[in-house]
C-alpha cells in the first residue's frame, strides 16, 4: 500500500494567510476611529483650542487687550499697545524717552480692550462695589469707554506715573481722573495750555454718563 506523503504549504500560501491577517488588522482599527469620531467631539476640540488662546473658560486673553507682564509703551505686539490712537502712542513713547533719561521706566498696566473684556472688568466691579453706581466710578461700560477705542493707558509703576504728574503735560499727556493718577489720555492743547481739570472719577466725565 503506498503512502502519500502530506502536501507542504508553500511560500505564497503563507504570504497570502499573512496578508490577510494584516488587512483585518487594519480594517478593524479603521472601524474603532471611525465608530469613535464624531462631528460634535471634532467641534469641541475645535472650541478648546479656541478657548485656550483667549484663555482659560473663555477669559479675555491678549487679543482682547489683556496685558502681560512687563509690557512697555515701546511693544510692538501686544494690542493693548499697538492698537492705542496713534497720537497718543507716540505721546507716550516720546515721554518715555525723557522718562529714561531720569532712570524711569514706563509700563503699560492697560491699553486698548475689546469691548467684551470692557464689559466683563464692568461686571467684574459691580460683583466687587455692589452696586452699578459705584462700580461706574472705576470701570465705564463697552460703549463709552476710551480704553475700547484705544484713548486711553493706565501707566505703571508709580515713578512713571509721578514722572508723568510733573512732565505729562508737556507732552499732551494728562490725568483725566482724580481717583485714577494711573489713567492717562492725550490732550495736545496740554502742550501750551496744560492739563484740564480732572473729573473726580469718570461718572463725572460727560462722555461716559449714562
Amino acid at each position: 500500500m503506498n503512502r502519500t506523503t502530506p502536501t507542504a504549504r508553500t511560500p505564497s500560501r503563507r504570504t497570502h494567510l499573512l496578508a490577510v491577517a494584516v488587512l483585518a488588522v487594519v480594517i478593524t482599527a479603521i472601524t474603532v476611529i471611525l465608530c469613535s469620531w464624531s462631528p460634535e467631539s471634532s467641534t469641541a476640540s475645535n472650541a478648546a483650542a479656541h478657548a485656550s488662546r483667549r484663555g482659560h473658560h473663555g477669559a479675555p486673553g491678549v487679543a482682547d487687550g489683556v496685558v502681560p507682564d512687563g509690557v512697555t509703551v515701546f511693544d510692538e505686539a501686544t494690542p493693548a499697545v499697538t492698537r492705542l490712537d496713534p497720537e497718543l502712542l507716540e505721546a507716550l513713547r516720546r515721554a518715555a524717552k525723557d522718562a529714561a533719561d531720569d532712570g524711569v521706566a514706563f509700563r503699560v498696566n492697560s491699553g486698548w480692550r475689546s469691548p467684551s473684556y470692557q464689559n466683563r472688568l464692568l461686571r467684574e466691579a459691580v460683583a466687587e462695589y455692589g452696586s452699578e453706581e459705584e462700580a461706574a466710578r472705576w470701570v465705564a461700560t463697552a460703549e463709552t469707554s476710551p480704553h475700547v477705542s484705544g484713548d486711553a493707558v493706565d501707566v505703571g509703576r508709580s515713578a512713571a506715573t509721578a514722572w508723568l504728574s510733573e512732565h505729562g503735560a508737556g507732552h499732551g499727556l494728562c490725568q483725566i481722573y482724580e481717583n485714577e493718577p494711573w489713567h492717562y489720555e492725550l490732550r495736545p492743547e496740554a502742550t501750551d495750555h496744560g492739563c484740564p481739570r480732572a473729573y473726580a472719577d469718570p461718572t463725572q466725565d460727560p462722555r461716559t454718563r449714562q
